[in-house]
C-alpha cells in the first residue's frame, strides 16, 4: 500500500510480520519471551552484546581502559543474537527490561550491578575508574553535551534513516527524504564542531567520543547502510579526519570485532574471554 493510500485506523492492532527486516523480533510489549539464564564468566564485568553500533560502544570503552594497564576492567563478552530475539530471554530481560544490547553486569560490586544503556554503560566505566570524562567542570561538562547530543540524535540516524533507507520491506520517498535531511545536518553539526577541535570535547579523547564514533564515524568510513555515497560523506571532512584517527586506535580496532558475527572472518570474534581471543582471529 502506498503512502497516499494509508489512513490510520481509528484503533492501531499489530500485525506479525509487519516491519521490514527484523519484522520476527518486533512486537508491542516488553517482557521475556522464553526462559533462558545468562552465563558468567570469570571476570569482573560480564557484557551481553552485539557488535552493532551501540554495542561497540561498550567493548572499545572496555578495550580503551585494558589498553592503559587497568586489570581491573577485564570482562567476558557474551552474545547475544537479536536476530533471534536472545534480548528477550529471561536473563537478559532481568539486567535490560528495555530488551536492547549491550548490557553489562559488575560483578565486583555485592550484590552484583547491572547496568544498561549503552551511555549509561560509558559513564559508569568512566567514573568507576577514572579516565576518558574530564574533571574539570567545564571540560565534563561539554564531554556530557555531545554525550546526550548523540543519545538523541543517533535514533534520527539508525531507527530513522536506517530502517527507511536499508530495512524498509518498500522505498517510501517521505521518510527517506526526512531522515536524510537530519542526518546531513546532523553530520554538517559535527563538521563544524571538529572544524574547532581534535575531539568532540576538545584536545582530550574522552567516552563522547566513544559514543558518536560507532555511529557517525562509520557512516562516513563507508561500514553503515551502504550509504556513503547516497550522503556524500566524503565532503564532511573534519568528521572523516576525525573517524580515521579514532579508528587507527588499538583498543577500537579490537573492540569492533568483539561479538562480531558478519563480515570477514578475521574481524569477527563471537565471544571474548581473554586478550588471548584476538590472536585467534590472525590464525
Amino acid at each position: 500500500m502506498s503512502t497516499s493510500d494509508y489512513t490510520p485506523p481509528k484503533v492501531w492492532q499489530w500485525e506479525p510480520g509487519n516491519g521490514g527486516k527484523f519484522a520476527n523480533i518486533n512486537r508491542p510489549e516488553a517482557g521475556a519471551t522464553h526462559d533462558k539464564e545468562l552465563p558468567v564468566g570469570k571476570h569482573p564485568f560480564q557484557l551481553y552484546s552485539l557488535a552493532t553500533p551501540n554495542g561497540v560502544k561498550a567493548t572499545v570503552m572496555l578495550e580503551e581502559l585494558l589498553e592503559l594497564g587497568i586489570k581491573e576492567a577485564e570482562y567476558d563478552a557474551w552474545l547475544i543474537d537479536i536476530t533471534q530475539g536472545d534480548q528477550f530471554g529471561s536473563g537478559f530481560v532481568e539486567i535490560n527490561p528495555n530488551s536492547k544490547i549491550p548490557a553489562l553486569v559488575d560483578h565486583s560490586q555485592n550484590p552484583p550491578l547491572r547496568v544498561f544503556e549503552s551511555g549509561s554503560i560509558l559513564l559508569y566505566l568512566a567514573e568507576k575508574f577514572g579516565h576518558f570524562l574530564p574533571k574539570d567542570l567545564q571540560a565534563r561538562t561539554e564531554c556530557m553535551n555531545w554525550v546526550f547530543w548523540q543519545m538523541g540524535a543517533a535514533p534520527m540516524l539508525g531507527g530513522g534513516f536506517g530502517h527507511f533507507y536499508a530495512y524498509a520491506p518498500e522505498k517510501l520517498e517521505y521518510p527517506i527524504n526526512r531522515f536524510t535531511m537530519e542526518v546531513k545536518r546532523q553530520l554538517d553539526v559535527l563538521d563544524r564542531h571538529l572544524a574547532e577541535n581534535t575531539y568532540m570535547a576538545g584536545e582530550d579523547y574522552t567516552i563522547a567520543d566513544m559514543l558518536i564514533w560507532p555511529w557517525y564515524g562509520a557512516l562516513v568510513l563507508g561500514r553503515l547502510y551502504d550509504a556513503a555515497e547516497f550522503l556524500q560523506v566524503d565532503s564532511y571532512t573534519q568528521v572523516k579526519r576525525w573517524a580515521e584517527a579514532i579508528d587507527a586506535r588499538p583498543a577500537v580496532q579490537r573492540g569492533r570485532k568483539v561479538n562480531r558475527t558478519w563480515g570477514e572472518e578475521s574481524e569477527q570474534l563471537h565471544e571474548r574471554h581473554s586478550a588471548a581471543d584476538f590472536a585467534q582471529l590472525q590464525k
